[in-house]
């Protein structure tokens, strides 16, 4: 059984079945229906709705898409929607009255969304500036109002006091209640012939899974959730890891930062981006917020996708995986997990369980770019990480990584090479980037074409060189977003 807050008002659930989304959930079983169903896919964000969860005597509001949501994931939670932003005196929410008084709705279909994006907002950083408003608004794709006046409505909202809604004056009693549901044993949800077990520490969790070897990670959901919502197929049994407290912390030591694989992307960014500032502007290009708020530094390299953003970050920051089955724990480097198209060196019963990532080193220069047709919630088309050493003008140490270019996240190790031990000049770039189409035989699909890919990722290594010695030219078009 599941137990949760739909706003103000405990659910308890337990003949349902776990391949339910939240999205259909609202839609079909409580009638709630202001939650819209666009893409089913977390690109649209029409059917964003907000997480809330006890931190200390504080709810914490995280923005979510419903659709890639599944029910297991809401124990202990507090689930909000469109519908319930209206005061209890039936007045608007200021979110809600400041889309009206900038006629920012016009079909209405993605209001709900938006609405939902810019509450989460208003709660987490109530003096938004405008990068803080668009990143919100990112993953909510619809402009047929032109988008301005949506972005005009989030900042009339960012400059008012801290608003005094229902949500802040209840807060105390949702803490209380939330506080009264049992998070700290083994919960399971059945119906309709599924099972989903939730454990809540990392020996339950290693013991479950030699027992159901054939169950099905859950983490954030992101990608998983897509079985169900796009191919339409069943899973029978799932294992959901969101309330193992040890896989979501973060630990840091003189020479690593040691990262729960569950932590989401969106609470490792801070860590992260201060160590490597640009792996922290890649982190803002890497998907919307909502899939941020909710997908796993784990669950990215897990799915062994060829065009997943950190894999590649990850192989030429030299990072290591932390693998657990049962009592037994070994370290696996990254580049060694990937071995063919979405087969991985993980054994039976075996999962991620911490991801090891190193600090950077004296005179390491570190860059990651990532090509896209949009610049906001976007799959890459060519995602390259590079990390050079260079001491006294020449290239003591290289590690080149690619996404997108073969069946697996890759190294350039000819690349590499034609670096390594050579001055740090032009003809040695040149010569690298010769080096490096014999690295790749990319394919051609509807993201781009080998060629494309070919000559892109080539350029990437020259535009490395060009910031690395003119600091100040600009050569991002994000800059001027």
């Amino acid at each position: 059984m599941i137990k949760f807050l739909l706003n103000q008002e405990l659910r308890e659930e337990k003949d349902l079945s776990p391949n339910m989304t939240v999205l259909n959930y609202l839609r079909s079983r409580v009638g709630k229906s202001g939650t819209k169903e666009g893409c089913a896919s977390g690109d649209c964000g029409a059917c964003t709705v907000v997480l809330g969860e006890r931190d200390g005597d504080r709810i914490r509001y995280s923005s979510v898409n419903s659709c890639l949501t599944f029910v297991s994931a809401l124990h202990g939670k507090q689930l909000i929607t469109v519908e319930d932003l209206r005061s209890r005196d039936g007045s608007l929410h200021p979110v809600q009255q400041a889309m009206v008084d900038f006629h920012g709705s016009q079909c209405g279909f993605c209001t709900p969304g938006f609405i939902m994006s810019m509450f989460a907002l208003s709660k987490n950083k109530p003096a938004a500036d405008q990068h803080d408003i668009l990143e919100a608004l990112a993953g909510n794709l619809c402009r047929c109002t032109g988008y301005r006046p949506i972005v005009d409505a989030a900042k009339a909202i960012a400059e008012q006091p801290r608003l005094a809604d229902d949500f802040s004056r209840y807060e105390a009693d949702v803490v209380a209640k939330l506080a009264q549901i049992e998070t700290d044993s083994l919960v399971t949800l059945q119906g309709d012939d599924k099972l989903c077990f939730s454990p809540t520490s990392v020996t339950e969790l290693a013991e479950l899974l030699l027992k159901n070897p054939d169950a099905r990670l859950l983490a954030g959901g992101t990608d998983l959730a897509l079985e169900v919502t796009q191919f339409h197929r069943e899973l029978p049994k799932m294992i959901y890891l969101g309330n193992v407290a040890e896989m979501k912390q973060l630990e840091e030591t003189d020479d690593s930062l040691s990262i729960g694989a569950t932590r989401s992307l969106s609470d490792s960014y801070a860590a992260l981006s201060a160590l490597y500032p640009d792996l922290g502007e890649l982190l803002h290009r890497f998907a919307s917020l909502q899939i941020r708020n909710q997908g796993t530094l784990g669950g990215n390299i897990g799915n062994a996708s060829p065009i997943g953003d950190m894999p590649p970050v990850l192989m030429a920051l030299d990072a290591r995986l932390q693998l657990r089955r049962g009592e037994q724990i070994r370290e696996l480097a990254v580049e060694d997990y990937f071995l063919s198209y979405k087969v991985t060196a993980q054994q039976e019963s075996e999962f991620i369980e911490r991801v090891i990532v190193p600090k950077p080193r004296a005179n390491q220069h570190f860059k990651v770019y990532k090509l896209s047709k949009r610049i906001d919630d976007d799959i890459s088309a060519v995602c390259g990480a590079f990390n050079l050493t260079i001491e006294q003008g020449k290239v003591t140490a290289a590690r080149i990584a690619f996404g997108g270019m073969a069946a697996v996240p890759k190294r350039a190790s000819s690349c590499e090479q034609a670096l390594i031990g050579q001055d740090w000049n032009r003809d040695t770039i040149k010569a690298a980037m010769t080096a490096l189409e014999g690295d790749f035989q990319p394919l051609s699909d509807f993201r781009a074409s080998k060629e494309y890919r070919s000559k892109t990722a080539a350029n990437l290594l020259y535009k490395f060189y060009i910031e690395q010695q003119s600091l100040k030219l600009e050569t991002r078009v994000t800059s001027y977003v």
